[in-house]
């Protein structure tokens, strides 16, 4: 008898705290956020926050140690001195290159996918999609390697024109990447022209509107809010990439080569440098937010 009496009262204790949070929804919803937002303010903010405070220490020049004296010589050195200069605005040019190839190259793909073939072939056709995702990253990236490589398959598929592939260097870098990050921008796309209702084309079409002042006055006006969202990943994923550039790159450098050249030999530096990103990144979703794209993603 005396046994089942903690069991019963821990029962009723049970029954009383799931009607006492039935009770209240915002209780519920609060001890739901709770672990999730203790992870994005402690892990993911905190990170940040130290991130780009120590920016502002320097690095003892005989030692190497770093030294927590606030100073904003590492940032005048990153405004002033023409090489990070460069390397941030290369940085910048290849994630909006990439981008933009990614953009002109998905919207075809995901056409097709989503209005022109048949219903049973397109769920086959996502899965085609998605499989180069499932592909280890590196393994991807060296596969790009030997393609580009002197004597590589480029070089055999263009010697009949008299051409040869593109070899190691800034070009062979933003077509990897755009190979990489292809598939974020189709999905996207795909399923805001999957969406598209058939009958504004019919109407479009009924009123003798062209093809072409189709695609400009309905579909693209529909689709451009995927086409922003899914550029949020091309950019900020080309943006933060440091290891295909070195593989596939040449002697060409982006920021995160540089972050990760300066991790051992100067912390703070690195820390400076790895701000850049994070500002950029922010300042391109404040830009787009107006599009609509962040309720896409």
């Amino acid at each position: 008898m005396t046994t089942d009496l903690p069991t019963a009262a821990g029962r009723g204790t049970v029954r009383r705290l799931a009607g006492a949070l039935h009770r209240r929804p915002r209780l519920r919803l609060a001890l739901l956020l709770t672990a999730p937002l203790l992870w994005l303010a402690v892990l993911y903010l905190g990170s940040l926050a130290v991130l780009f405070v120590s920016a502002f220490w320097t690095t003892d020049s005989f030692t190497s140690q770093v030294v927590k004296v606030w100073s904003t010589d590492n940032f005048h050195a990153l405004f002033t001195t023409p090489v990070f200069r460069q390397v941030v605005l290369r940085s910048v040019g290849v994630a909006l290159a990439v981008t933009a190839l990614c953009a002109v190259i998905a919207f075809p793909v995901a056409f097709y996918t989503a209005r022109v073939a048949r219903p049973k072939w397109r769920p086959l056709l996502v899965v085609a999609i998605l499989t180069p995702l499932w592909a280890s990253y590196l393994v991807k990236v060296y596969a790009w390697r030997l393609i580009l490589s002197e004597g590589g398959l480029a070089d055999w598929m263009l010697a009949p024109f008299g051409l040869s592939g593109p070899g190691y260097g800034l070009p062979a870098t933003v077509l990897t990447l755009t190979y990489l990050w292809l598939p974020y921008m189709i999905l996207p796309i795909h399923t805001a022209l999957e969406q598209l209702p058939a009958s504004l084309l019919d109407a479009s079409a009924d009123l003798g509107a062209r093809p072409g002042r189709t695609f400009r006055s309905v579909v693209l006006p529909m689709v451009l809010p995927s086409v922003a969202a899914g550029s949020v990943f091309t950019f900020s994923l080309s943006l933060g990439d440091y290891i295909t550039v070195q593989i596939v790159g040449g002697k060409t450098q982006l920021i995160g080569n540089l972050v990760y050249s300066n991790i051992e030999l100067n912390l703070p530096m690195a820390a400076a440098l790895g701000t850049v990103p994070v500002v950029v990144i922010v300042l391109y979703l404040l830009a787009i937010r107006r599009t609509g794209a962040l309720n896409s993603l």
